[in-house]
């Protein structure tokens, strides 16, 4: 079976991804699927910079607006959904482009699996801690060797804190971490992917954020975020409680900061948010960078 051909566009925010997946698709005769871990939910749209109707130019997105902000939406799922659409637009007779920022659900895609559990269970951890205290480091790991031989054979028995996460992981998901790991080497033979990643000098790329941010101010990012808190949205799920765009709002609802100090508390994150994007990308030897 040939492998299926993808195009994806990465790179931080506000570096113009969006715009330039649209013209790609309109000249390759593609779709686009979103890589955002934000945009997947619905009611978060200023916030997470979701495109407009006209934005998307004609050409169909997929992964928008699929679950609902109070829900958990893993990077597993996005996985599934993602393979699902990629599917839909190959029958199509058309080309998948994904585009977005949220370098982890593409890097699961491509590698055909998903990434070590990231939630931990403090009272367990606590638990082999303790257990590491009485009965020794040796003890503890015995225990990881039982169940992951392949693990306990490169970590160290007076490495207790990675010990304890490797026995953390199999506890909580069932499988050993040394599997999850064999899941992060090449990438899966189902897809040949070509990767661009955009990038534009951080003078410039600052200023976009900035103004991206007056405009989402502008545009009623306060009124959205006063709507999720009122249905919970930021107490259900973790994830959109620290998503860069509401997080650095809460504060202002709660009378803490003026409204202009968080934008320029958003501004600030975005701008560290984004360096941190480009450290992640320039890492993945799968990605060719495009000077904009």
């Amino acid at each position: 079976m040939e492998p299926i051909r993808i195009l994806a566009v990465v790179g931080p925010t506000a570096a113009g991804k969006s715009a330039y997946a649209v013209e790609l698709a309109k000249r390759v005769g593609g779709e686009i699927i979103s890589c955002d871990s934000m945009q997947v939910y619905r009611g978060m749209d200023i916030g997470t910079a979701k495109p407009t109707t006209e934005e998307m130019g004609g050409i169909p997105h997929h992964l928008i607006d699929i679950a609902e902000p109070d829900e958990p939406f893993s990077c597993a799922d996005y996985v599934e959904y993602a393979k699902k659409a990629v599917s839909r637009i190959v029958a199509h007779g058309n080309l998948p482009i994904f585009c977005g920022g949220t370098g982890l659900y593409l890097d699961r895609f491509l590698h055909g699996g998903v990434a070590a559990p990231t939630e931990n269970d403090p009272a367990l951890r606590a638990e082999l801690a303790a257990f590491a205290a009485k009965e020794g480091n040796a003890a503890l790991h015995e225990q990881l060797a039982a169940v992951d031989p392949e693990s306990a054979a490169q970590i160290h028995p007076n490495n207790v804190r990675r010990v304890i996460r490797a026995l953390e992981i199999f506890k909580l998901t069932g499988i050993p971490k040394s599997v999850w790991d064999r899941q992060t080497g090449g990438l899966s033979p189902r897809y040949l992917p070509e990767v661009i990643g955009l990038e534009l000098p951080r003078e410039e790329l600052n200023r976009r954020i900035d103004v991206r941010v007056d405009r989402m101010m502008q545009s009623g990012l306060v009124a959205e975020t006063e709507r999720l808190a009122a249905r919970g949205v930021f107490e259900k799920n973790r994830t959109a409680a620290q998503a860069i765009g509401y997080k650095e709002i809460l504060p202002f609802l709660r009378g803490e900061c003026s409204e202009e100090e968080a934008a320029e508390r958003l501004k600030t994150a975005t701008h560290q948010y984004a360096k941190r994007q480009m450290t992640w990308f320039r890492a993945k030897d799968y990605v060719r960078f495009t000077r904009i």
